[in-house]
């Protein structure tokens, strides 16, 4: 080759020194002056390493956490509105509800819940009554 392994491994040396405190912990930083390398921008082909191999840019754990939060945040919003929509919703419901009350011996209508096997389809009987109560 013309170099460029010495060259990148002076550069990945060059970041571990910089990431390290003394040098019995270099190999747990390691994974991160490698990740640091490879997406940083160099400036002869002016991308990174990344983009070059993959073609698409790398996303780094801190942005995915700030899109999980976004998200996070969004399903919120999200929330919010959608019980405050329910809200609203109910509200012009129970504004058009009559209210009423019963006492014993009145007629009301009992609502038929189940399909009887002869029924006529839409026109089958919806309510069954009067009974007293």
């Amino acid at each position: 080759m013309n170099g460029a392994v010495e060259a990148a491994n002076k550069n990945i040396k060059k970041i571990i020194e910089n990431m390290t405190v003394n040098y019995k912990d270099w190999h747990e930083m390691l994974p991160y002056a490698l990740l640091a390398y490879r997406t940083s921008i160099r400036t002869s082909t002016r991308a990174n390493p990344y983009s070059l191999v993959y073609g698409m840019e790398a996303v780094l754990p801190i942005e995915r956490y700030e899109q999980l939060n976004l998200i996070d945040e969004k399903r919120l919003r999200a929330l919010c509105h959608g019980q405050c929509y329910q809200q609203r919703m109910a509200r012009a419901f129970n504004t058009k509800v009559r209210h009423r009350e019963f006492s014993p011996g009145d007629l009301v209508l009992r609502k038929v819940l189940h399909v009887a096997p002869d029924s006529r389809g839409k026109f089958s009987y919806k309510y069954d009554g009067p009974f007293v109560q």
